[in-house]
């Protein structure tokens, strides 16, 4: 959505036949659409027009008596951590800093093939590093019309993509030496669904990331929670994210990652 709405802004702007009209960016009433909107437009002024966030911002909030809506996680029940639009174009604005994005080279009909559960459910979040992806089983089906792929279904995307090694955070649903056998590394850092890691897995994580040649591949079931908490530490401690930037560029990759205290816990 970015990438898509960044484009048609560029487009729009060079267009001969808008050289002498203005622009309008505008939205509805609906609070989270506006939401949505203010960080679609603040994100092309931070990328594009190079002002930082806190510029782009107070740009947003000029004459807005309302402000805006704050961005919640994906849990069903009351918010405990809420995201703001400053936290979302300070995260975009790091990410873009380490080259995480880079507009010029992106495939986005590649990003959207492989985001599709029926191709891997896959996203880059450190490109060229760490990627988040959901859990493969025993073998490929569908089921309920929901399709799960086995750890051979994988083999062939992660190893042009140099990934090297994978970490399982939830319950085995296959058997690991599955990819060992196919030259991967492969580890497992157990710890239950909706819950927050152990000092013993958060440096575990961090070792296996840190020592690993290639990239790695890191999954738990649905790989948003767990496996978005984990990468979060990963990004506060090489990049000097802040939990929210973290948060925000994690969600911005990979819709509905890091859930409930996961929040909290990556802000303590």
């Amino acid at each position: 959505m970015l990438y898509r709405y960044c484009c048609k802004l560029n487009k729009k702007l060079k267009s001969f036949t808008m050289s002498r009209k203005k622009l309008i960016h505008y939205t509805s009433y609906d609070q989270k659409k506006r939401a949505n909107a203010a960080v679609l437009i603040g994100a092309y002024a931070v990328m594009y027009l190079k002002r930082s966030p806190e510029e782009a911002y107070r740009t947003l909030i000029s004459g807005n008596n309302t402000g805006y809506l704050p961005f919640r996680d994906a849990a069903v029940g009351e918010c405990t951590f809420n995201l703001t639009v400053l936290d979302c174009l300070q995260g975009l604005r790091k990410a873009f800093q380490h080259a995480f994005m880079d507009f010029e080279n992106f495939d986005v009909e590649e990003y959207e093939h492989y985001e599709r559960v029926e191709n891997g459910d896959m996203n880059w979040i450190i490109p060229g590093k760490i990627l988040a992806f959901s859990s493969p089983h025993h073998r490929s089906k569908i089921e309920n019309g929901y399709p799960f792929h086995a750890p051979e279904a994988y083999f062939a995307h992660f190893q042009q993509n140099n990934i090297t090694a994978v970490v399982r955070l939830n319950r085995k649903l296959y058997d690991g030496r599955r990819f060992e056998d196919a030259g991967f590394e492969h580890h497992d850092l157990f710890f239950l669904d909706g819950t927050t890691p152990s000092d013993l897995i958060i440096r575990r994580f961090l070792h296996v990331c840190e020592s690993t040649e290639g990239a790695v591949a890191v999954h738990c079931k649905a790989g948003l929670g767990r496996t978005g908490t984990l990468i979060g530490c990963y990004l506060m401690k090489h990049y000097r994210f802040t939990a929210a930037e973290a948060i925000a560029w994690i969600r911005i990759c990979r819709p509905g990652s890091i859930i409930g205290p996961q929040q909290n816990f990556l802000e303590e």
